[in-house]
């Protein structure tokens, strides 16, 4: 299943070193597990955010797998795509922008030709570049944000909503990076995803960030004398404060690094069953795949 990466440090921004895919094995010989894509997006003071991503049959890119990259900034962003939906192509590769925010989504949403009329009907299917469920749920989420007058909560509440009215979903699980925030949602349960607020320095002996799943690796000295945030599709270290977002929960990081949480949704009125999705969408979401 895809994984998902979000980190938010406050006013002050840190510099961290991302490694995208740091895998022990092979990428060419064990290329049957690799995922479809890799990308990272990063806020910095001041500046446009910073978008770096490509599609992968990894065997052809393990440069790009590879590679450190040494960021600096207040929020970041990583996503390991498996997909689901839509080719390996640029377009459907994952963070996406828009309106000067960051989105990645690990799930999958059905009756994308209804969503198509909804983005018709609120001039928002420019938006859409790819062919991806994802791309296309955070258009919606874009589009009710505006229409909203900017309010990002009420944004997301409204796109959700009509989501589980009207759609087959089987995860709706994201991250939302903006330059001053980070938004989450875990809805249903299907997939997990935890948030960490770390100390400065950890809640051990004082150190930097040095956070790590199969897949993304994320090291920051400067953590040391700075707090943060963290989410994940799963604990990445051994501190003690990791917590699993409940269904359905909607978690705000402010710029405070306070954490504001609702859980606005009921029930998914069009539940999808992994039995439901087919080979090629079944094994993009198997919580036991190398993430």
């Amino acid at each position: 299943m895809c994984r998902l990466f979000g980190l938010h440090a406050g006013h002050e921004a840190v510099a961290a070193t991302f490694w995208l895919i740091d895998a022990p094995d092979s990428l060419s010989a064990q290329s049957h597990r690799n995922p479809d894509g890799a990308g990272i997006g990063v806020f910095a003071p001041g500046a446009a955010p910073r978008l770096d991503k490509q599609p992968m049959a990894a065997w052809q890119d393990e440069e790009f797998a590879t590679a450190a990259r040494q960021l600096r900034g207040t929020t970041f962003l990583a996503h390991i795509r498996y997909a689901s939906t839509g080719a390996r192509t640029l377009a459907n590769t994952h963070p996406f922008l828009q309106d000067g925010r960051l989105f990645a989504h690990n799930g999958v949403v059905r009756g994308l030709d209804l969503l198509d009329d909804r983005l018709r009907e609120l001039k928002a299917d420019h938006l859409v570049l790819g062919q991806t469920d994802s791309e296309r749920v955070f258009a919606l989420i874009t589009a009710e944000t505006e229409r909203h007058g900017g309010d990002l909560r009420a944004g997301i509440t409204s796109a959700v909503r009509w989501i589980a009215e009207q759609l087959p979903v089987f995860s709706l699980n994201f991250v939302l990076a903006t330059a001053t925030e980070l938004w989450a949602l875990r809805y249903p349960a299907t997939h997990e995803l935890y948030v960490l607020e770390r100390p400065a320095g950890g809640s051990g002996s004082p150190s930097g960030l040095n956070a790590q799943s199969v897949r993304i690796h994320a090291r920051s000295e400067e953590l040391t004398d700075q707090p943060a945030v963290i989410l994940a599709s799963e604990p990445m270290d051994a501190e003690p404060g990791w917590r699993l977002l409940v269904e359905g929960e909607l978690l705000r990081v402010g710029p405070d690094l306070v954490l504001d949480s609702s859980t606005p949704f009921d029930r998914l009125s069009q539940p999808l069953s992994l039995a439901e999705l087919g080979s090629v969408g079944a094994a993009s979401q198997q919580p036991g795949r190398p993430g």
